[in-house]
């Protein structure tokens, strides 16, 4: 059931939106509807769409098995500023 709702919101951000919504071939509704969507999601429903490049390289990458990457960027970072 859709719910009626009325926002205030500054004039010239409104019509830059309604610009914006109109490019896409959207309403405005839906473009914010869209977005409280995602910024309400629970992280389990969180879908990561993973490109084609990506996947390509998934596995492809071999590091240590005792990498501790935090230890490593700070040794880094200290040789860097030194």
């Amino acid at each position: 059931m859709d719910t009626k709702l009325t926002l205030t919101i500054d004039a010239s951000i409104a019509k830059k939106a309604k610009k914006f919504a109109k490019e896409k071939g959207s309403s405005l509704s839906e473009i914010i509807e869209s977005y409280l969507k995602n910024i309400t999601k629970d992280k389990d429903e969180i879908d990561v769409e993973i490109t084609p490049t990506v996947k390509s390289l998934r596995g492809t990458f071999k590091t240590a098995a005792n990498l501790d990457y935090k230890k490593d960027v700070a040794k880094c970072l200290s040789k860097k500023y030194q």
